[in-house]
């Protein structure tokens, strides 16, 4: 339990909120006379159990959030139940967890939003005022993971915020005090549950005068919106990476507590997640050796309504360059910056931390080699380069290979031509990639002998309309030689070779400024 004027959110979901107040002000003299002190009062916070006596154990903070102790933070335990705190006039927020030492016996949650100290006053932290907290999925087999719930009260412009995290499903919550003004309490509270498929993502938002006392609702099934998580493994491989999934943050959303679980892979795990929660992230992280770095995928923002089903993909063929969101070229003044993921996911999601055995990207200014650069930059397709401001004529082109990752893009070329001149502040850099994306297996793999659709998608500068030509190429020898496609309906037919065959696809793009690309992935996928 903390309390605190901003929340904290981490890419696992896994919120710590802290305590960052100022602590009293000291006065301050000036020649021989004293600056007043601030008016203040005597708090005395009594404490009672589900028994009526002194609890075994209790937290109890008071934070301020206007008047001379707006920036005051005050926590104090005596094992009597009674505790006194001598603060400044003004608006404070106090909230109390009692507890015992049996896990199972649960928390008592109690928070007063408005507290308004004008007065020596007595205030009493009642766990028989509390009720329970039951949010649950209709699935009498889902195992309970975690849960928090989070306040927010609002008052003269300023912001103050408590919050509890549960490890089992016994918390029991309580408002204390008068109604605060309308719409400055805000709260969320969000569970998890897991099965064996999957697992439950419940939350509820909340807004008005006072803090919640009980909160109980069973979902049924019709009432959430299904993510069905597919992971991918490259053929031969596979094991155990990790999900994490949560609302995503923003002011609506407010702050959430993750419930990161183990996803075996190549597999699929099916979420239900509650619609009033809004959009949601998706985190996979994909299997990795000891020492390892750990390469994760995400898709966000997944906007989801009840009664139906969304279906995401991460770490499957085939892969290749993408412009995902915030990806391209950009010339800032005399800097041109690439970020071009090479080694996309078939959903387009750019990895973090890609697997790779070398990289190089290299920038050519009116044929002369500007500069080069190699290693986990270059992997994930990042770069930086120096240029004069005149106007000329680049190419920029990259590189990867990995050779362990058969039949799942074993290499990566990409070169890409365009005109560019210093500008008045950032511009962006016409370049254009070409997506491939067939139905495959888990496991990457198509089937041997087959006819294959594989459709075809320009990102980038001649999106919309703008390709003057666009020529695809497929190879079954690793790209000693190539065989052209007619582009037909957004979509090539590739005659699947042999079973253990590779299959590379090439395309030779011009966009209808004349800039062009140039983009070969090799093994792009397997037959089986």
């Amino acid at each position: 339990m903390t309390a605190t004027s901003v929340p904290r959110r981490n890419v696992l979901r896994a919120l710590a909120v802290a305590v960052a107040l100022v602590g009293a002000s000291t006065p301050a003299w000036g020649g021989a006379a004293a600056a007043a002190e601030p008016e203040t009062y005597t708090l005395t916070i009594r404490h009672l159990d589900r028994s009526g006596q002194a609890p075994a154990k209790y937290r109890t903070s008071v934070v301020g959030i206007s008047g001379p102790g707006a920036d005051r933070s005050e926590s104090a335990y005596d094992p009597s139940g009674v505790i006194t705190l001598r603060l400044p006039k003004g608006r404070y927020l106090l909230e109390s967890d009692l507890y015992t030492e049996r896990a199972s016996d649960g928390d008592d949650w109690i928070v007063q939003p408005r507290l308004d100290l004008d007065r020596d006053t007595t205030v009493t932290v009642d766990a028989r005022t509390t009720a329970p907290v039951d949010l649950r999925p209709a699935d009498g087999s889902a195992r309970y993971l975690n849960a928090g719930m989070f306040l927010e009260v609002t008052h003269g412009g300023v912001t103050r915020m408590a919050s509890i995290v549960k490890a089992t499903p016994t918390l029991r919550v309580a408002h204390l005090g008068p109604d605060a003004e309308p719409g400055s309490v805000r709260q969320w509270y969000d569970a998890y549950w897991a099965t064996d498929t999957g697992g439950y993502a419940l939350g509820r938002t909340f807004s008005g005068t006072r803090a919640l006392t009980g909160l109980t609702h069973h979902y049924t099934v019709q009432e959430l919106a299904a993510l069905r998580i597919r992971g991918g493994a490259r053929p031969g491989a596979g094991g155990v990476g990790v999900l994490d999934l949560g609302p995503t943050p923003g002011q609506a959303a407010g702050p959430t507590v993750g419930a990161p679980q183990p996803m075996t892979v190549p597999g699929t795990a099916t979420y239900y997640v509650t619609p009033e929660r809004g959009t949601w992230d998706v985190t996979l992280a994909a299997p990795a050796a000891a020492g390892a770095r750990i390469n994760r995928y995400s898709a966000n923002g997944i906007a989801v309504r009840a009664g139906t089903t969304t279906t995401l993909t991460f770490d499957n063929p085939v892969f290749g360059p993408a412009l995902t969101a915030g990806a391209g070229v950009e010339r800032d003044g005399d800097t041109i910056t690439a970020n071009l993921p090479l080694l996309a996911d078939g959903d387009g999601h750019a990895p973090s931390a890609p697997s790779f055995d070398t990289a190089y990207t290299a920038l050519y200014r009116d044929g002369a080699l500007v500069g080069t650069r190699s290693g986990a930059d270059s992997a994930a397709g990042r770069a930086a380069f120096t240029v004069p401001a005149a106007k000329a004529s680049y190419r920029l082109a990259a590189t990867v290979t990995r050779r362990s990752a058969t039949g799942a893009t074993t290499r990566v070329n990409a070169s890409w031509t365009f005109a560019s001149a210093a500008a008045d502040g950032p511009a962006a850099v016409p370049v254009s990639v070409v997506r491939f994306s067939p139905e495959l297996s888990p496991a990457g793999t198509a089937v041997a002998g087959s006819a294959l659709r594989v459709p075809v998608t320009v990102q980038g500068a001649a999106a919309d309309g703008r390709v003057r030509t666009l020529t695809v190429s497929a190879s079954t020898d690793g790209g000693g030689s190539w065989t052209a496609l007619p582009v037909d309906a957004g979509a090539v037919t590739v005659p699947n070779p042999p079973a253990g065959t590779g299959v590379s696809l090439r395309a030779e793009l011009t966009d209808t400024d004349g800039n062009t690309l140039d983009q070969t992935v090799v093994d792009a996928y397997r037959t089986e």
